[in-house]
């Protein structure tokens, strides 16, 4: 079975509705929080063994880009456990560019990083330089996108098309099992592309169409831009699934701009603050969120522990929920800093 399958078996039994599991909220906060303000972060979940020289460790974090609020909030699930740990913790941004994360990787290899996590573009195209880091005796933890490598010591990540095919089953619901969707997505992104095969085999199982797929690249402006197109030359469309944060964005952007909110009904991936409208109002019918700062501490409690020579899971996953506009105010938290 290839790994994508079996983390995505693993992940499956976390894929829990609201009304299942405590809101982050009740979570705690970090160690040495306060234990209920709103600048605490979230408790982890696991710590890593660790070991004496952890103060000593440089590891390095690249991710996609700085803009999404998923990836700053994965960045500060990472520094708050290096932080506890003594550990100098380096983030570069890939720019949203596959061939700038691999140059980062091969420049933390060089510059003498003892671990390397990395949230691929290209899942494919970064392999070399992982493969490289691992020959020179670095190991790497891949943090949301799966990397299907041996070089790859641990993976970190969501069942990406079992979460888009239960926020698709939630569509159907809305829509009785009827209806063309129109598409907001990221053509780059292979955890995207995955998001998007889990919803389109879902929704078109229970009786829908699968209509215009644009590409939004993963960039906001990108996804408002392709957005206006899709609602422009669909005037008909009644719903729309967008795979990532910044298409949600600018998806929701699209419809405020064509007044399209009486018309439209969209789900997507991940909350930010243009979308808590859409659900307040109820034409945003349904958010697939992951809980963002579980990516950051596991992904650095595996490479301490990579670091210091300890074993290590090959596989964490980590859990998502779905937020309604009936529950929405139950995962605000994600929203505040």
């Amino acid at each position: 079975m290839r790994r994508t399958l079996a983390l995505a078996a693993g992940a499956g039994l976390l894929l829990l509705s609201a009304c299942d599991t405590g809101s982050p909220a009740d979570q705690g906060a970090a160690p040495g929080g306060d234990g209920g303000g709103t600048s605490s972060l979230p408790e982890p979940s696991l710590q890593p063994t660790a070991c004496e020289n952890t103060g000593e460790f440089r590891i390095g974090l690249v991710t996609i880009n700085l803009q999404a609020l998923f990836f700053n909030q994965v960045n500060e699930g990472a520094q708050a456990m290096a932080d506890e740990y003594g550990v100098d913790l380096q983030i570069v941004s890939g720019e949203n560019d596959s061939v700038t994360q691999a140059n980062a990787i091969n420049t933390l290899v060089a510059d003498g990083a003892d671990a390397i996590i990395v949230a691929a573009i290209d899942t494919e195209g970064i392999k070399p330089s992982i493969r490289a880091a691992d020959a020179a005796g670095v190991p790497v933890v891949a943090v949301d996108a799966i990397v299907e490598d041996p070089a790859v010591s641990a993976q970190v990540g969501t069942a990406n098309a079992e979460a888009g095919a239960q926020i698709g089953e939630l569509l159907l619901e809305e829509s009785g099992g009827s209806g063309e969707v129109g598409v907001v997505g990221a053509l780059n992104s292979t955890i995207q592309l995955e998001r998007q095969r889990g919803f389109e085999e879902a929704v078109t199982a229970g009786g829908m169409t699968i209509g215009t797929v644009v590409d939004g690249r993963n960039i906001q402006e990108n996804a408002q831009a392709a957005a206006e197109n899709l609602l422009t030359g669909n005037p008909d469309l009644e719903y729309v699934y967008a795979t990532g944060e910044p298409a949600l964005i600018g998806l929701a952007a699209a419809v405020r701009s064509q007044g399209a909110q009486d018309r439209v009904t969209v789900v997507g991936w991940d909350l930010a603050e243009p979308v808590v409208d859409g659900l307040e109002q109820g034409w945003i019918a349904g958010v697939v969120q992951q809980n963002t700062y579980e990516f950051g501490y596991q992904s650095m409690a595996a490479a301490i522990d990579l670091a210091c020579g300890n074993p290590v899971q090959e596989e964490y996953p980590v859990e998502t929920q779905i937020v309604t506009p009936e529950n929405y105010e139950d995962y605000l938290y994600y929203l505040e800093g």
